[in-house]
Parts: C-alpha cells; sequence; structure tokens
C-alpha cells in the first residue's frame, strides 16, 4: 500500500509541475500582473491523502482558503457553482425560465423564474452586509477561497484538466464568483430552515386586486389537511445521529459519534479536510463551499449537529387599510410596506433573452407571503388581513463566527463556552467531548424569543388556534402591536432571541444523543423540562429511530446487547453505527410471526385481494432483522411498515391503533409497544407490502445488497441500512414512495461519519466516511473509492499527525499566485 501511494505521489507531481495545473512552478500568474519576481498573495501547501483527503498547511487563513477554494473546486465545481447562480437569481437567465430548482435539505422546489426573483429579493447586499462583517479570519479564509475558486476556473477555461466536469465547464454560467457569492451562499445555508422554505410563497406573493382575487379562507378545510403537507410540519427532511459518551460510559477514553444523514445530491453534500494554520489545527467536514470545518474534531474536543426541532420564524398577521391592502396597521397607526421592483433576466426557448419584473412587499418584520396547502389558502392576502415572516436566521450575523471560533478553540471548556456566547448556530443540535471529558449537549441555537405567555396574549386567533394543532410550536403572532414583537434576553448577544439561559443544554458524565427529537430527553435519566414550546415538544412520543438510538447506549452500558463488556470503544461505536438493525422489527415481528403468519388462509390486501403470506413469512422468519447486505428480508418489512403509516377511515391516530401498550411519559424509551395485530389496517399493510415485493422485480429472498444501491454513482455499489420511518439508525433512503424497478436508489442518509477518540498521549483518533465519496465528478479518482469502502464497512483512518498524513500522502499541490 505504501509502496502504491509512493508511486502515485510521483506521477502527480510529475503531472502537475510539466502542465502547470495546480503546481506552485506556475509562480505568480494573475494575483500580481504576471510579475514572476513579486511576492505571491497566496502561497499553500495541499497533500492529499488516500481518498482525497485534503490537508491543507497555510501560514494564514486567506491561503488557508486559497487552498480550499481550488481543491473544493477540483473536487465539486459544478455543483458548486450552480447554486451559487442559483443564489444570484440568474438560472432563468442561463438555463431558462422552464427548469426547477430543488434546495433538497429542505424540500422547496421552485420554477427558475420564481426561484430568481426569490433570491434576488431576499439575498441583497444588505441582507449579507451583516455576515460580511464577521472576524477578520472568516473574511480572509472566504476571500482566499475566491481566488482558488478562480484559479481553477481560470485554468479549466484554458482548456486544463482535460475531461473533468463535464456537466459545466462549457457552460455559459460557468464564471469566476466574487466574495460576495460566497456570503449569499452563507446567508442561503443560514436561512435553509427558515426563509428558503418558502421560495415560492415569497416569489409568487401580491396584493389583491381585479386580477388577484383573494381565495377564501377555511378553517374546518385547514384543519383538515394532513399536517406532513404543511412546510416544516415535520422539521426539515434531512436528519442526524450523534452520541457523544463520556468517562463513565467508556472502557479507554470519551468518544464521539457524528452521524448526519444529509442529502447524496447537491450542495448540502459534505466535504472532509484537514487544516493546519498557526493559531488552529482541525479536521472534519463542511458543507460545500464553507472554508472551515463544521462537524469535527482535534486533540481538545470533538463534535457533531443534528438538526434541531426549534422553529426559526414566527408568522405574523398584519391588519390591513382596506382602501390599501399594501398599508397596515401598527399601534393604531397605518404604515407602508415596502415595495421592490424587482428584475430578472430569462433565456426563452428560441435563444432570445427576455425580462421580467414583479413588485415584492416587506413589512417591518420581513417578506411578505402567501401560503396555500394542496390548493387550500391557509395564509391569504385579502384586503383586510395580510403575512409576512420574521426570520431570525436572516438577522443572525455571527454564523461565521461562531465555526471559525471554534475551529480555534483551545480546550472543550472554551468550545463549550462560545456556544453560549456566539449564539451563531442556525438550526442545529451541538453534542461535544474530549480527552478526559464529559459528554455535552445543547440546542442552543437562534430562536425567536417568543415565550409561551406571549403566544397566549399575542396569538393571532383563530388562525393561531387551528394552525397550533397542525403545527405545535409554531406561532403567528399578531403584528399590529408592538408588544406582540419578540423579547430579548440580557444574555443574549443580539436583541430578539433566547439567550442561553433559557435554552436546553446538558452535561454528564456517561454519555448524551441526539437523534432529531427535541432535547427533551438527551439522556432520558435527566430530562430537560421547561422550555418555550417554538424550541420543542415535551413529554411527546420520540420516533422510532430516538428510541433504537437510546437503546443501543443502555443496552451496551448494562451488557445486556450482546457483544463482551459494558462500555464503549472505538470498535464497538463503530459496530453500532453500521448496524442496520431495525426497532420496529424488534417491536413487532414475534407478534406478526405469531398471528398472521400462523394463519392458514390469505390475507386481503387494500382492494380486497387475497395475498398468500406463507412464502414471505417463511423469509421473515429466518431474517436476521438488520438491513445489511447479506440481510434477506428487509425489503418486506420495509414495504409492510411504509404501510403502516397509511391514512385511516377515521381521525384517530394511527399509532393509537397501531401498538397495544401506549405511549408513556416516564418511559419513553419502551413505549408505545406490543403490535396490535387485531387492527385489520395492520393486516391490510402486511398484505400490501408483500404485494409490492411479489410485483416488484426482486424475489421474496433477495439479499438487501441486491436490491438496494448508490443512486448517485455511475456503478452499482450496494449500500446497507434502512430507513427513519421503519426505525433504522443505519441510515439509507431511497427519497421514494417504496420499492422500484431497480431497487432502492439511495440519495439520502448517512453522509459524513465520523468516529472519534484520543489516544495515551492525548492524539486524536478518528475514523469515518464521506459515503457519497469526496467528488461528485465521475472523471475524478476520488468519486467513488470512499463509497466502495463505505459499501464494506472498511472504515478508513483519517490520518492527523504529520507522521501519519505524510506516510499516507497520494498527491501534492503547492499553489502560489
Amino acid at each position: 500500500m505504501r509502496i502504491h501511494a509512493l508511486i502515485i505521489t510521483c506521477i502527480s507531481l510529475l503531472i502537475v509541475s510539466g502542465c502547470g495545473g495546480g503546481s506552485s512552478s506556475r509562480g505568480a500568474d494573475s494575483g500580481n500582473g504576471g510579475d514572476g519576481n513579486a511576492s505571491p498573495q497566496y502561497n499553500v501547501e495541499v497533500r492529499r491523502t488516500s481518498f482525497g483527503i485534503p490537508h491543507i498547511k497555510a501560514s494564514n487563513y486567506a491561503n488557508m482558503g486559497y487552498g480550499y477554494g481550488y481543491v473544493h473546486a477540483q473536487d465539486n465545481l459544478c455543483i458548486l457553482a450552480e447554486d451559487l447562480l442559483t443564489i444570484r437569481g440568474e438560472r432563468a437567465k442561463y438555463l431558462g425560465r422552464d427548469g426547477t430548482y430543488t434546495i433538497v435539505a429542505n424540500g422547496s422546489t421552485a420554477n427558475n423564474v420564481d426561484s430568481d426573483f426569490f433570491w434576488k429579493f431576499i439575498a441583497t447586499d444588505e441582507a449579507i452586509a451583516p455576515l460580511k462583517n464577521s472576524d477578520q479570519q472568516a473574511i480572509d479564509a472566504t476571500e482566499g477561497f475566491v481566488a482558488g475558486y478562480n484559479r481553477y476556473v481560470k485554468e479549466l477555461n484554458a482548456g486544463e484538466h482535460p475531461g473533468r466536469h463535464l456537466a459545466c465547464r462549457d457552460e455559459a454560467w460557468l464564471t469566476k464568483i466574487t466574495a460576495d457569492d460566497m456570503f449569499r451562499r452563507y446567508f442561503r445555508l443560514t436561512l435553509l430552515a427558515s426563509s428558503s422554505v418558502f421560495v415560492n410563497e415569497v416569489s409568487q406573493a401580491k396584493p389583491p386586486g381585479p386580477d388577484n382575487l383573494p381565495l377564501p379562507v377555511d378553517l374546518d378545510d385547514i384543519l383538515a389537511l394532513d399536517p406532513g403537507a404543511l412546510p416544516l410540519s415535520g422539521g426539515l427532511p434531512i436528519g442526524s445521529n450523534m452520541y457523544a459518551l463520556g468517562p463513565d460510559a467508556v472502557s479507554e477514553e470519551s468518544l464521539l459519534l457524528g452521524n448526519p444523514h444529509f442529502p447524496w445530491t447537491g450542495t448540502e453534500r459534505l466535504y472532509l479536510t484537514h487544516l493546519e494554520l498557526p493559531d488552529a489545527e482541525i479536521m472534519g467536514a463542511s458543507l460545500y463551499g464553507v472554508p472551515a470545518v463544521l462537524i469535527g474534531f482535534n486533540e481538545h474536543f470533538a463534535w457533531s449537529h443534528t438538526v434541531s426541532t426549534a422553529y426559526r420564524f414566527t408568522f405574523y398577521e398584519l391588519t390591513l387599510n382596506p382602501a390599501d391592502p399594501t398599508q397596515y396597521l401598527y399601534d393604531g397607526e397605518m404604515r407602508d410596506m415596502e415595495s421592490s421592483e424587482v428584475s430578472i433576466d430569462i433565456l426563452e426557448d428560441d435563444g432570445t433573452s427576455t425580462s421580467e419584473t414583479r413588485t415584492l412587499y416587506r413589512s417591518h418584520y420581513g417578506p411578505m407571503l402567501e401560503l396555500a396547502v394542496s390548493g387550500v389558502p391557509v395564509l391569504e392576502w385579502s384586503p383586510l388581513k395580510a403575512y409576512t415572516l420574521r426570520d431570525a436566521n436572516a438577522e443572525n450575523d455571527s454564523l461565521m463566527n461562531q465555526f471559525f471560533s471554534w475551529n480555534r478553540a483551545q480546550s472543550f471548556e472554551e468550545f463549550v463556552d462560545l456556544h453560549g456566547s456566539v449564539l451563531g448556530v442556525p438550526w442545529v443540535n451541538t453534542a461535544a467531548t474530549g480527552p478526559g471529558k464529559p459528554a455535552y449537549y445543547g440546542d442552543v441555537t437562534v430562536v425567536p424569543n417568543v415565550s409561551d405567555a406571549k403566544v397566549q396574549t399575542c396569538g393571532a386567533l383563530p388562525l393561531q388556534a387551528v394552525l397550533g394543532q397542525l403545527m405545535p410550536g409554531l406561532p403567528i403572532l399578531d403584528g399590529s402591536r408592538s408588544t406582540c414583537e419578540w423579547d430579548s434576553d440580557e444574555d443574549a448577544p443580539r436583541p430578539g432571541i433566547f439567550g442561553p439561559a433559557n435554552l436546553p443544554k446538558i452535561t454528564r458524565n456517561d454519555w448524551v444523543h441526539n437523534c432529531n427529537d427535541s432535547y427533551w430527553i438527551s439522556n432520558p435519566a435527566e430530562p430537560l423540562t421547561g422550555f418555550a414550546a417554538i424550541i420543542g415538544d415535551e413529554g411527546t412520543e420520540r420516533t422510532l429511530r430516538t428510541r433504537l438510538c437510546m437503546q443501543q447506549v443502555i443496552k451496551r452500558l448494562d451488557g445486556s446487547d450482546g457483544r463482551p463488556g459494558d462500555r464503549f470503544d472505538l470498535e464497538t461505536l463503530q459496530e453500532v453505527a453500521l448496524d442496520s438493525a431495525v426497532l420496529s422489527e424488534q417491536l413487532a415481528r414475534p407478534s406478526l410471526l405469531s398471528s398472521y403468519c400462523a394463519l392458514p388462509l390469505p390475507l386481503l390486501s387494500t382492494g380486497g385481494a387475497p395475498v398468500d403470506t406463507s412464502a414471505a413469512c417463511s423469509v421473515l422468519a429466518t431474517w436476521d432483522g438488520k438491513n445489511n447486505l447479506d440481510s434477506v428480508g428487509g425489503h418486506i418489512w420495509r414495504e409492510f411498515w411504509r404501510n403502516t403509516g397509511g391514512p385511516l377511515p377515521i381521525a384517530t391516530p394511527i399509532d393509537d391503533l397501531l401498538w397495544l401498550t401506549p405511549f408513556s411519559a416516564s418511559d419513553p424509551v419502551n413505549t408505545p409497544a406490543s403490535l396490535n395485530v387485531l387492527n385489520p389496517i395492520v393486516a391490510t399493510a402486511f398484505a400490501d407490502g408483500i404485494q409490492k415485493v411479489l410485483d416488484s422485480s426482486f424475489e421474496l429472498d433477495t439479499p438487501m445488497g441486491q436490491i438496494q444501491h448508490s443512486g448517485v454513482h455511475d456503478s452499482i455499489i450496494p449500500i446497507f441500512g434502512g430507513e427513519g420511518f421503519e426505525g433504522s439508525f443505519t441510515i439509507a433512503n431511497a427519497r421514494s414512495g417504496g420499492l422500484e424497478e431497480d431497487g432502492y436508489n439511495i440519495t439520502y442518509g448517512n453522509s459524513y461519519i465520523q468516529t472519534v477518540t484520543w489516544d495515551n498521549a492525548g492524539n486524536p483518533v478518528a475514523e469515518g466516511f464521506i459515503t457519497y465519496s469526496q467528488s461528485a465528478d465521475p472523471a475524478s479518482p476520488y468519486y467513488k473509492n470512499m463509497t466502495e469502502a463505505y459499501s464494506a464497512k472498511q472504515w478508513i483512518k483519517f490520518p492527523y499527525l504529520e507522521a501519519d498524513i505524510a506516510a499516507d500522502t497520494v498527491e501534492t499541490l503547492n499553489l502560489s499566485e
């Protein structure tokens, strides 16, 4: 292996020095007028180790950003370029009016025209100005990233890197970028759980008039809506698992598992780097285009994130002037909405260019919007009422400072202190630990300061009462009174948000976790209670994944999980992370086998057709209960369990009929339980699930590895794991309605995985994966090699110490400009 790496290194150095593609031998080719004798503006060394991990060693943040921008463009140019094009509001200009754009991480899809209007209206120079006042390290890294990215684009335009980036290299929209492009990228990431969910609702909002008559709003129709159809009613369509394991839970040193479940497509993919600077050394992953580590580790601490349940915005109901629906009442006086004339360019089908202009409006709270769900108007702009959005993260000027300060932190204690003192984390929970340190959890994030008492006095009735049942915790406030503005805490770094004293956090010597339910039982031995409903729910049923998340730790620590001992080490943590167990199977399969499978008669499907269950029952009887590549039967179970969440002929929630033992707040880890096999809906779901498989191209006894595979690569790479709804911890999600003709095409799930501990000398020991690999370019050598290792469960060591990096270096780039 070492000889092989040395050969690759030598070949790589010969190639770059001969072609000038990324070697310092090119000298200063653009940053100083081409004068080779002038001192370069940027100078950085990037070493790539196996699997394409860049180790960026730089004398300052500008140089680090330069190296980061260059290698990130090498690996993922087209994806990032398209996203930057989108945030500039230029999709229709280059791609035409008929295309669409989806922010995969929040599920928002808009056509190119609406997308352009939204981003030109929202991501203005004024909106991004606060981010441009970030700490100097963030500014320098951003400007360096732009220069490094632009250098690579310049090389591509000059014909270098043949065969690379075929998806975009010849497109007119592949251009050099500016620092403002990157600040808009940060701004978009900040708004992921708030304003950018409402692209269509904001871009299409307009006051009522003769050509725009308002639709009647019926509260009963709203109440009858499927809650899952409302934006963010179930949170973001992304998730994560994380554990921090302190001294009382480990056999050696503290441990951390970071396991975000993010899209395998788009710019919310994660990218792994190692950054070495004079005042900081950090390794870990970041979302595309952010030259910092967002989830990572060093010798002092390790941390991870999961998506929080807190809402980052509130709606305000405005009382309008009936004679002018662009004026609203505020403290007894009428205020004018701010109007903006927004124009975009559009490439038409015949190749000509046209322009279109819309007038979009803001209140002093934020943008106006109209919301309809499944054709039912919910927030309608009428002559009397209208709705506006205030977004706490649109006001968050500390996003970059949070992560750059964390990257420079020198101790676990400083990391925890910075969590609350900077308070710039936009929409994720945090868990952390360090060598010899306890386990820390906090949902210390940017949340509108709206107490439950304020909702009681300021809720915009009757709509608040109705939507409160569909989207618990999300306020719709009366916008006509200044007393209904958000409050401010003395310990908050900015007005309008909760301070750390009013946000949930916990530190324990044993363990904490989060698997996307609220903060309530981060450790079931010490529930967190008394927080505002806008942050999350308390005393409510946990998802199957969260329950498995907790049970795995509890069973490990009481020695009942079948593994030796009763503590975690790195190996057992990795076994748990990729185990592919399914909690619904553990809770329900015994009852199913002893009931339906014991019957000599077929079950009836939804359409009334008889379904012979005998063959499926035989397979399920011998299934290992997991979704590993060699597991047989998991697809039958998945299609059955998918149907248990279907609509009921009555208004009773399915879980009230699914289990015999109901949920108990005193035992949230183990309830509800005991499958209700007498429920005819469950029997029908089993019949329908079997029929789904029988109608597919896969046999009942086909191993999961022949059914489930990567949906983003150009070759078949088997993928293990299951889906959250069935109670899987190891996530592989096809984002489809079920088993398709070619199986389960995985486009979401386990993304970046890090397992971290420390050796006797205090050095970090970390292993993991970028499950879809470092590069999205099929021509890259790093396009699928991590995915293949992940498929085989061959954990990849993340080289951190100099000796390990030097021994594993396969390519070196000495970049200067």
